[in-house]
């Protein structure tokens, strides 16, 4: 219970870091809406959205292990300077993931978070660096409505664009079929995950031991 406790805590927090990483650099590029819908103030009922800030997340993360950011910034594309600011705007949220990743593996490196499977602390920060960077993973595919793809969709002809966001809802089924039901995607997936964890200095195994924890309900 303790781990589902730190473990939410810190996700909820690092999608609130997720959602104001857009928010700042658009009101950088001028969209100055930002600022009265409250994104720069790091609360995270301003970023909440039912079904993708609380079921989906949750869904994903019970089942899999997998962290899917479940902010919602509603950003006035049309304010920003240039097509360049649209894309940094999209690129923005899942930089400051990368920046989280980081700043857990030095934690890890320096000794800050104890490098000991026995210790609660050790297994639910794995878990977490592990659901960070799946995230990373999942926001960069060029896929809508995922990070990935709004970061070229200023790039792409208008009417392409706006049939491909009609299909944002099958594209993110799409992507969880494939993570569950498609073992080579999934094998990928996690071969991944568990390199870049690696890369850090963290044992992938304390993250599955994390996500054991997690699951409190199983144990």
């Amino acid at each position: 219970m303790e781990c589902f406790i730190i473990v939410t805590v810190l996700w909820v927090f690092s999608v609130c870091i997720h959602e104001f990483g857009h928010a700042i650099v658009a009101y950088k590029g001028g969209d100055y809406t930002v600022v009265e819908k409250g994104y720069l103030t790091m609360n995270p009922l301003n970023y909440t959205h039912p079904v993708y800030s609380i079921l989906m997340p949750v869904i994903f993360i019970m089942l899999g292990g997998i962290g899917l950011p479940g902010g919602a910034v509603y950003i006035n594309h049309h304010l920003l300077r240039s097509r360049y600011w649209d894309t940094a705007v999209s690129f923005a949220g899942p930089g400051m993931n990368i920046i989280l990743v980081i700043i857990i593996g030095t934690c890890f490196h320096l000794g800050i978070i104890p490098a000991d499977p026995t210790k609660l602390s050790t297994i639910s920060m794995a878990f977490l660096l592990q659901l960070e960077i799946s995230s990373i993973l999942l926001c960069l595919l060029p896929i809508p409505p995922l990070d990935g793809f709004q970061a070229i969709a200023p790039w792409l002809p208008t009417d392409a664009r706006q049939k491909a966001f009609e299909f944002s809802n099958i594209g993110m089924f799409v992507v969880f079929l494939a993570l569950w039901y498609v073992p080579p995607i999934n094998d990928a997936f996690w071969t991944i995950v568990h390199w870049s964890t690696m890369m850090l200095g963290v044992d992938p195994y304390w993250g599955y031991l994390g996500h054991q924890a997690f699951q409190f309900w199983r144990n």
